[in-house]
């Protein structure tokens, strides 16, 4: 397979988004140029993005400066989220790409992408173990090698390592 018609079945999000100079709707439309405007539309509403969006006075027309640096650190991975979603690949790569979300926008856009992702494979890399409890697999890496391969409950019984992330991860959570 060429490397293009690979490229073409795959959407990366990466930690630190990066937003091309253009309008918001140039930038979804990246990995799609037809897509429509109702296409945008909700790949917004999925990433959690549509408000901020719709708040701007452009709205869609908005300008994004070259990597997207008027755009806060999670406005800039929710809009890279849509543009993935605008692409509709058969593979999603999401690496850590919900971090600097807080919480309640991580589960709502978490939520939201179950549908809208599940015709397709779905790889999410994180270190903020609630991104991915619900993961139908989970693959537990320390010290470059793997520690552990099951759902969250099944590694709570068997991967030490996991439980002491999870455990530091909830003392965090208590204290703050």
């Amino acid at each position: 397979m060429p490397q293009h018609q690979l490229r073409d079945k795959i959407a990366y999000v990466q930690q630190k988004a990066w937003l091309f100079s253009g309008t918001i709707a140039e930038n979804l439309r990246y990995g799609n140029p037809d897509a429509s405007d109702e296409r945008l539309e909700h790949a917004l509403e999925i990433a959690q993005a549509s408000d901020f969006v719709h708040a701007l006075p452009d709205g869609l027309q908005s300008y994004a400066a070259q990597g997207g640096t008027n755009f806060s650190g999670g406005q800039k991975q929710r809009l890279s989220i849509a543009r993935a979603l605008v692409k509709t690949p058969e593979l999603y790569i999401f690496d850590d790409s919900f971090s600097a979300l807080d919480f309640k926008t991580d589960a709502a856009l978490r939520k939201a992408l179950e549908n809208e992702t599940k015709d397709a494979a779905v790889l999410v890399i994180a270190q903020r173990v609630s991104t991915i409890r619900n993961a139908q697999q989970i693959i537990v890496l320390h010290e470059g090698r793997m520690a552990g391969i099951g759902t969250h409950d099944e590694l709570m019984k068997t991967c030490s390592v996991y439980r002491e992330i999870v455990n530091s991860q909830t003392k965090e959570a208590d204290e703050s």
